[in-house]
């Protein structure tokens, strides 16, 4: 049996309900009501008020005991003594829920007195509140509901994108506005802003293969996040999929919102960059591929052969009779790399000569040479 059930009645749930019952009951009201959702109607403010004022006396399990025991009167007096035997708790009369003065500055050392049989009473050794009564104040609603997203609160459903309209949550480089807080105190006073939630950039090597034919890629992570319990951090790991298209180039990113490190406003983006690895024959190009044949100064004159790989795994035999001069290149027509939005169609593989000269030649051979050429 508790005192009275107000807050209870501002979030739709019961008096037995769960601490999760609670978080979810203030998560929908709070999204709905929500002013920056509610810019034409003026009575949303009141109501996210309401529901805020609601969630930060029951989400605390020893304000919500005083409350369910003596009524919300009690605890905006500071508990200074016991309401009379029988006495239901609740509001002086005439005050409405949405218009309390601020409630709970802070309440350490909340004692309680109990025993047998007598009158119990509970002293809060605070001295907060209007004109020193001891009573509590509510915080600023706006503030319960950033902290509320930042110890985990945005995780309970499919709305994050919602959540982030209101908290600063990431997106690119950030997806609150440039770094302005969307959050306002009543009078046109600004509060101050939460911290812009960062973009994180890892590199991803794959190989030239990878990337020719594709391939689908699983990646653990290592995530920081709030325990909705305890409201401390905890390290948990993350599994990620992605799928590398055929063609993909270095520098492209593929990008998961809000898998990072949970901060105050809201949860980090994840980007990986791809990074192609050295590969030993070939160089790419855009969509093309280069490689390179190695002549010494008699093939290059006489004539050589060359057995040239391609990157799908094909052979074709290259052959020239001579001469061949530095820098010559043979061309094979749709040998390279995929385009990754058409991938039907592919690059050229470039086959590219270079010849070695010798580094010294004895007086005959020169002789040699000149007679020859």
């Amino acid at each position: 049996m508790v005192a009275e059930t107000k807050l209870y009645d501002a979030l739709s749930v019961s008096p037995t309900a769960s601490q999760d019952e609670i978080k979810k009951a203030y998560r929908k009201a709070a999204l709905k009501h929500h002013p920056d959702k509610n810019k034409d109607n003026p009575g949303a403010g009141e109501k996210f008020k309401e529901v805020s004022q609601a969630y930060e006396i029951l989400s605390d399990p020893e304000k919500r005991k005083v409350y369910d025991e003596y009524g919300l009167d009690f605890l905006l007096r500071g508990g200074s003594e016991a309401p009379p035997a029988g006495a239901g708790g609740g509001m002086p009369s005439g005050a409405g829920f949405a218009g309390m003065p601020g409630g709970f500055g802070s309440m350490p050392g909340m004692g309680g007195g109990g025993g047998g049989g007598g009158t119990r009473s509970f002293h809060f050794s605070t001295g907060g509140g209007p004109g020193g009564s001891g009573g509590f104040s509510f915080s600023n609603p706006e503030n319960i509901f950033a902290d509320f997203f930042k110890q985990g609160g945005a995780g309970m459903g499919n709305d994050d994108d919602v959540f982030a309209q209101f908290t600063g949550g990431a997106g690119g480089s950030s997806r609150n506005g440039g770094g302005r807080s969307r959050f306002r105190e009543s009078g046109g006073r600004r509060r101050v802003p939460t911290p812009e939630v960062t973009t994180v950039e890892k590199p991803l090597l794959l190989s030239l293969e990878d990337l020719f034919k594709g391939v689908h890629k699983k990646m653990k992570i290592k995530r920081k996040t709030y325990d909705d319990g305890s409201g401390k951090r905890k390290l948990e790991d993350k599994v990620l999929e992605m799928d590398i298209l055929p063609g993909y180039k270095a520098g492209t990113k593929l990008k998961f919102a809000g898998v990072g490190d949970q901060e105050e406003g809201g949860t980090q983006d994840l980007h990986f960059i791809i990074q192609e690895k050295p590969h030993e024959i070939f160089k790419r190009e855009g969509d093309n591929l280069r490689m390179y044949v190695d002549l010494d100064l008699k093939e290059a004159l006489t004539g050589w052969t060359r057995t040239i790989p391609t990157i799908d795994g094909k052979k074709f035999t290259l052959s020239k009779g001579g001469p061949t001069g530095p820098g010559y290149v043979e061309t094979y027509p749709h040998q390279g790399m995929p385009n990754s939005k058409k991938p039907d169609q592919r690059g050229d593989m470039l086959v590219e000569v270079r010849v070695k000269f010798p580094t010294s030649l004895t007086t005959a051979q020169k002789t040699q040479l000149k007679e020859i050429l």
